[in-house]
């Protein structure tokens, strides 16, 4: 008795310092989504205060209810119709790229893989220009550029199904993405073309550079719905997204369906990314840069991985926002800065690619 008592204890100590590692470690992990959180709101906080038309910390609490001073309608108006808006569809854009992009590299198991590799953001973009072209309303230019994001991915995903008997289905659908992709960027090199040159085609060219100067308070809503219907199942498939990311073999001997997973995945992260570029543009390299910086930080599970990239793709959404506000008189597109950062990191991936899948 007293020996199996002896070996029960012997047995359970390498068990109990294994999971008190393991608990250590989720707390630390969780610690560091929870700064990365309140950095997030920190940036926001002092985006109020940035921008053309200055407001002041005094200015801003008393239009908050906190204080009693009087605050020229002028004021009001530049925090509640304009700069709160563009602070909001600043943070979903730039969580929701982060996020599709960890997911996308996650299935692909590719770390130069990003949000628009299926053709979303071509196909969104030639919805935009459509719009534009026609003269519709925003609201319906919006909509035409989402649902043709989602046109795209299944064209996408359509041809890779009629190719991928007994073939690398991810390479396939990879390349009928780059194939979608490269039609659907003619097509809007086309609507360029046809555009009228003194208003339309300076309309289709902004706002494919990617802008948040003209978000309004209806755009977070537009913007917002789609992108937590689309956050919502990626977080609850992380644990499945870790499975994945072993391989589709692995994942398969595991009880993964690999083939559902990986579609929900796609619809999931399209529905966020045709969402942002309908109201924001188009604005590259952010699903690229932050979930390597995520992954660096946080490691590759994805249980924090996607919060962490949601958190860090919002604040440096929130960054690059200040600067193409506040440090010209005339605004800089997003997409051109996002490109100043994202170029050079690519590059310098690109010489370490060879040393394999790292976090």
């Amino acid at each position: 008795m007293n020996g199996e008592r002896n070996t029960s204890r012997e047995m359970t100590v390498p068990q109990f310092f294994s999971l008190r590692h393991r608990q250590e470690k989720t707390r630390g992990t969780q610690s560091g989504i929870v700064l990365l959180a309140l950095i997030t709101i920190a940036v926001a906080t002092a985006s109020l205060f940035v921008g053309r038309y200055a407001l002041s910390p005094h200015q801003v609490l008393s239009l908050l209810g906190v204080g009693n001073s009087n605050v020229d309608e002028r004021a009001e108006a530049v925090l509640f119709q304009i700069r709160l808006p563009r602070i909001a569809v600043a943070m979903l854009a730039g969580g929701a790229l982060a996020t599709a992009g960890a997911a996308y590299q996650g299935i692909f198991r590719n770390p130069m893989v990003s949000p628009d590799l299926l053709g979303a953001t071509a196909g969104a973009g030639f919805g935009v220009a459509l719009g534009l072209v026609w003269g519709l309303p925003v609201g319906v230019i919006q909509a035409l550029a989402f649902g043709c994001g989602l046109v795209a991915v299944a064209i996408t995903c359509l041809i890779s199904s009629q190719l991928s008997h007994g073939k690398d289905s991810i390479l396939v659908m990879v390349l009928s993405g780059i194939v979608v992709g490269s039609v659907f960027t003619s097509l809007i090199a086309l609507l360029k073309t046809l555009a009228e040159p003194s208003s339309r085609l300076p309309a289709i060219t902004f706002w494919l550079m990617g802008s948040l100067s003209g978000v309004t308070s209806s755009d977070v809503k537009l913007v917002a719905v789609p992108i937590v219907l689309g956050a919502i199942p990626l977080y609850l498939l992380r644990w499945r997204l870790n499975v994945l990311s072993l391989g589709e073999d692995e994942a398969s001997a595991l009880g993964v369906k690999t083939s559902r997973l990986r579609l929900a995945t796609v619809l999931c992260s399209t529905l966020m990314t045709a969402s942002t570029v309908a109201v924001c543009g188009s604005i590259g390299w952010v699903g690229l840069v932050i979930p390597h910086l995520a992954r660096a930080l946080t490691g590759p599970d994805y249980r924090t991985l996607l919060g962490a990239s949601f958190f860090l793709g919002a604040t440096y959404l929130l960054v690059v926002d200040n600067l193409a506000r506040g440090f010209t008189a005339t605004e800089i597109p997003l997409g051109i800065l996002t490109s100043l950062v994202g170029a050079p990191f690519f590059a310098y991936l690109i010489t370490r690619v060879k040393k394999g899948w790292a976090a």
